[in-house]
């Protein structure tokens, strides 16, 4: 997925503990300020208010990120799954590492109001060191993003230097002369301009919205915390000095837990924005003034070292102008590539880069007819390239053919391996047309090397008028994640209800893995019941997951999340054994029920389904005929002869099958010869006096009586649907109007109202 974004552009609010902590620490200040509490104290109550809020978030976070599991070998686990199985580990260990260098921070500013004076700065210097060591264990982990050019990594550093030495320069001339001595001072002024540079470098830089940027500037503010206070000790300088130490190490470990958790979720990353510059030159040029004018009102000339320090601000200044007074103007995003070898430039970013597309973005938004923004995605569904990567020379070509049907004045850009995007003035009904001729022109055969293949793909669109570029990109982006997850080949329109959609898929893709280490899926069992004498003779078990996060959520949405992430089997393995051992249970007495679990078709088609359904029975001593597994018609043609193997060796253990949802079409009935099934369970449509399809059960039960089948009308919710199933020869029935799902203590408790209830 070449355009990834994270669902919510708009920034966060504060949380209601976040503001009551700084409400806490403002008050704290206040009251320090005025000289009506010790400087140390006020450091230490909102060190350890800000702190205790930041690391209790650091460890829920590492808590909620699973062990890793015991796992096949590596070739027998897809990339993708090796990749999933290693991000949560990955995850826990940055939040542990961070919340330890919290921890530290905390501790070392509440200890110091206990400590002698003279003894203050050593323990100071001692939580610096541990909390750094910590930060720098933790943040390498952190996501990365793909990095700059040489020229802009040239620039940058000419930037920062030109900050640094500005905030160095302020940060010399504000601290106190007469408790420091000058190589203290000066090595207190490198660190404090040095860790403002990093602060000031991250909040502006090209990924300064992801959830890395705000660690590593919380880092470094946390640490510009601990500085001051090994600087600015107690009994070595004004007390209330210490005070400044405040607001960055509180803002600095808040900003480090908000941080962790955005880059430890399984999330997308957000796009590059352009780099804000003029914050890197004016802040520390406006510190230096402030720092001069300080001085000079306090009548002192400026000394050696400040002087020196002015200087060599001149050098980074004159080159950072050179080097912006040489820098090319900007490609227009039309400067589509015309031959084979400039497509490499184009995928690379050069004449085509996602700069480019922000400002054509930002330039059509305002406009009378703001226009619209198509994100092709290309597949190449073939084995040349593993499903997924598109070769060079079909790219060419693709391009090409994109090119031949975009209008003059549209934009193709931000081309890359395996998507392009297109910037129309096109009205949105003009614009899905375009979509649709485009998806025509791209899943035309391409003759590559003698060979003939064809790409799929998908189109997202989305209205350049509903917000800013980077609103209309994700908003394109997400309607092409919906094309891709409807299978390609079409064109989707952004509209809230998608988005909705696709958050919801996206917190089920990064709750769902670990949901069985966890502990949070669970069964509830819905009786069958005999509709000539109403007597219990088995039940299905039914499985929930209980999301702390999401709560309650229901088979048929996690499900197919589940086979998308390749865990489906995981589930079923869970549900098998958990069934089972509750048949065992009910077994014990005298009351002989059988227990019906349902499979997916991926489930069933398994080799070693067979043999482990066995080996389950076996370790629970149970009878094979007391198990039902049931499989959905509906998905049974695709591996109709599998199904049909798998089927087969169930019954020849003895295990009894069914086959769930049944259709009773003709290609359906002309099917079940082929099934060897035992039950066949129809919905309440069919069994409804008022329903259209009522006279099919006629055939199906008619049918059913030949095969030997017994027939169960599921979803039975009102007596007439009841009255109908039974009269139209149906044996067992289930359904909220019959007993409704419940937990295994309730259905035992029903089931006892029934002594004489047996198979």
């Amino acid at each position: 997925m070449p355009l990834a974004y994270p669902q919510h552009a708009s920034v966060p609010r504060p949380s209601r503990p976040d503001v009551l902590v700084l409400a806490a620490v403002t008050l704290l200040l206040l009251a320090g300020a005025l000289g009506r509490m010790p400087a140390l104290a006020v450091v230490a109550l909102a060190a350890a208010a800000s702190c205790a809020l930041a690391g209790t978030r650091l460890s829920r976070l590492a808590a909620a990120q699973p062990l890793p599991a015991a796992a096949p070998a590596p070739a027998q686990v897809p990339a993708r799954s090796r990749a999933a199985r290693r991000r949560p580990a990955a995850s826990r260990r940055v939040a542990v590492l961070l919340d330890a260098a919290v921890v530290t921070a905390g501790l070392t500013a509440a200890v110091l109001p206990l400590v002698r004076p003279g003894h203050r700065s050593g323990v100071a210097v001692a939580g610096l060191a541990a909390a750094a060591a910590l930060f720098v264990a933790g943040l390498p982990a952190l996501p990365r993003s793909c990095g700059p050019s040489a020229r802009a990594r040239l620039r940058g550093a000419v930037d920062a230097s030109a900050a640094g030495l500005g905030l160095v320069l302020a940060g010399w001339l504000l601290l106190p002369r007469d408790p420091l001595d000058p190589p203290v001072r000066l090595a207190v002024a490198v660190a404090l301009g040095g860790l403002a540079l990093a602060v000031l470098v991250v909040s502006t830089g090209l990924h300064r919205r992801t959830g890395a940027a705000r660690c590593r500037a919380g880092a470094a503010l946390t640490l510009s915390g601990l500085v001051l206070l090994a600087a600015l000790p107690a009994g070595a300088a004004p007390e209330r000095a210490a005070l400044l130490s405040v607001p960055p190490l509180v803002s600095g470990v808040l900003l480090t837990a908000a941080g962790a958790r955005r880059a430890t979720r399984p999330e997308p990353a957000r796009p590059e924005v352009p780099t804000t510059v003029w914050p890197r030159a004016v802040v520390p040029a406006f510190a230096a003034v402030a720092a001069i004018g300080w001085q000079l009102r306090g009548g002192g000339p400026p000394d050696l070292t400040a002087i020196l320090l002015a200087l060599a601000l001149a050098p980074p200044l004159v080159l950072r102008d050179l080097l912006r007074s040489d820098e090319p103007p900007p490609a227009r995003a039309d400067a589509a590539p015309e031959r084979s070898g400039s497509t490499d430039r184009s995928r690379s970013g050069t004449p085509l880069d996602r700069p480019a597309l922000l400002r054509a973005l930002a330039a059509l938004r305002d406009a009378p007819a703001p226009g619209a923004l198509l994100v092709v995605d290309l597949h190449n569904p073939g084995p040349a390239s593993d499903g997924h990567q598109v070769g060079e020379a079909v790219l060419t070509e693709a391009l090409r053919r994109a090119r031949a049907v975009v209008g003059p004045r549209d934009l193709l850009a931000d081309v890359t391996a395996t998507s392009f995007t297109v910037v129309t003035e096109a009205g949105p009904v003009l614009a899905y047309a375009l979509g649709t001729r485009l998806l025509g022109a791209l899943t035309q055969p391409y003759e590559v090397a003698g060979a003939v293949l064809r790409l799929r793909a998908g189109v997202g669109l989305a209205e350049i008028g509903n917000g800013g570029p980077e609103d209309v990109l994700r908003q394109a982006d997400l309607a092409r994640r919906r094309a891709v997850q409807l299978g390609r080949d079409r064109v989707e329109w952004y509209d809230a209800y998608l988005e909705e959609q696709l958050v919801r898929r996206l917190d089920l893709e990064r709750e769902l893995p670990g949901a069985v280490a966890r502990g949070e899926l669970d069964l509830v069992y819905q009786p069958v019941l005999d509709l000539a004498d109403g007597q219990p003779v088995g039940a299905e078990a039914l499985l929930r997951w209980r999301s702390p996060v999401l709560g309650t959520v229901l088979p048929a949405e996690f499900l197919p999340v589940a086979e998308d992430l390749d865990i489906v089997g995981e589930l079923g393995c869970w549900v098998l054994d958990r069934a089972c051992r509750q048949l065992a249970a009910w077994s014990a007495g005298s009351r002989q029920l059988w227990m019906a679990v349902n499979v997916t078709v991926r489930e069933l088609t398994a080799p070693d389904f067979v043999p482990r359904t066995a080996a389950v029975l076996d370790a629970y001593g149970l009878t094979p005929e007391r198990l039902v597994v049931e499989v959905a018609e509906p998905r049974v043609g695709a591996e109709l002869p599998t199904v049909v193997a798998r089927l087969a060796g169930l019954r020849s253990l003895g295990v009894r099958t069914a086959l769930d949802d049944f259709r009773a079409e003709h290609a359906s009935l002309a099917q079940l010869r082929r099934l060897p099934i035992d039950l066949l369970k129809v919905g309440p449509q069919l069994v409804d006096p008022a329903d259209p399809q009522r006279p099919l059960i006629d055939v199906v039960v008619n049918v059913g009586d030949r095969l030997g089948l017994d027939i169960v009308a599921e979803e039975l919710e009102s007596a007439g649907l009841v009255d109908g199933a039974r009269r139209a020869g149906c044996r067992y029935g289930q359904g909220f109007a019959l007993a409704r799902p419940a937990t295994a203590e309730r259905v035992e408790a029903y089931f006892e109202e029934f002594p004489t209830a047996s198979r």
